[in-house]
């Protein structure tokens, strides 16, 4: 296994995390065996699973996806069985007790690898687009989740040090209670941003990694705008910048811009004050998180209006 994989797990997880790992070599075996297939690759890995690529005995390559049991993960097969390959990677098999899937082999390389910053908005706006289905029963709701979001932009104001203006969190407040608590039944991916879209053959781009949740699929142009946020670091001009992509995704999401630029205000606010608390995968501590701190606090501040440049 990754060495890399097995470091952070135990770090993130301790004694349950090792108990895990000791377990996975003969776990994949009996799912290999079960479903039929051989192995066909390296193994690969995310944050929270390992990847096998495969062969399938009926034919055609695969992957076999293992992830640690996590609440984040429990509806991410129901995801993929209701878009039946819709704008993401195909369900071929399914065991949720073990948190394991075999799914339609895409090509290791992400939109967040293109250059062009407009076709990566443009493309995971489509994406978002494609995957805004009915949802099924019994996934969660994002509306559900509304009084927790506001307690804790109130709390995470009171208690951590920003530079946000107060009208900043007063906006992001006003989306939980005016977009958050009444929401679509849509399904949306939940974490759609451009390290969750890969390139494929069946199609140009197929989306993994979902949550599964029910909500508003404008909730998603805020997740991509704030996966944006290193490139737009280095933006010459932000307030451009970010009005542009804001205005792609909407119109390739076809979507309302304004429902997509509040929520991608709110996602700002809740990363400046994430980031203070947790930290982020790029940067932990030191100066690199101090100065994507302090971005997320002038994206959050930038997002407030609707304002055009």
């Amino acid at each position: 296994m990754p060495g890399a994989f097995v470091r952070s797990t135990i770090e993130r997880e301790g004694e349950r995390g090792a108990a895990w790992l000791a377990g996975l070599p003969e776990l994949v075996a009996e799912l290999m065996n079960g479903w039929g297939c051989r192995t066909d690759g390296e193994v690969m890995h995310g944050g929270v699973g390992i990847i096998v690529p495969v062969q399938r005995s009926t034919g055609g390559p695969a992957v076999l996806k293992v992830s640690f049991p996590h609440p984040g993960n429990v509806h991410e097969p129901d995801a993929f069985a209701a878009w039946d390959g819709r704008g993401a990677v195909r369900l071929f098999e399914r065991d949720d007790d073990r948190f394991a899937m075999l799914l339609e082999r895409a090509r290791a390389s992400t939109l967040a690898e293109v250059e062009d910053g407009d076709e990566v908005v443009a493309v995971a706006g489509r994406i978002n687009r494609r995957l805004a289905i009915p949802a099924p029963p019994g996934l969660p709701r994002l509306r559900d989740q509304a009084g927790v979001w506001k307690e804790q932009l109130r709390k995470d104001a009171v208690e951590l040090p920003h530079t946000m203006p107060p009208r900043a969190v007063d906006a992001a407040v006003m989306t939980v209670d005016e977009l958050g608590r009444t929401q679509p039944d849509i399904l949306v991916h939940g974490d759609l941003h451009a390290r969750n879209i890969l390139r494929a053959d069946r199609e140009a781009w197929l989306a993994v990694d979902p949550k599964g949740c029910v909500g508003d699929p404008a909730y998603d142009g805020g997740t991509l705008l704030k996966s944006r946020a290193l490139a737009l670091l280095e933006a010459g001009d932000l307030r451009k910048s970010v009005h542009r992509a804001l205005d792609v995704f909407a119109e390739a999401a076809e979507l309302d811009r304004e429902r997509v630029r509040r929520w991608a205000q709110f996602h700002a606010v809740q990363a400046a004050f994430w980031g203070r608390r947790h930290g982020f995968r790029v940067a932990r501590s030191g100066p690199w998180l101090d100065r994507i701190n302090e971005f997320a606090d002038h994206l959050a501040e930038l997002l407030i209006g609707p304002a055009r440049p």
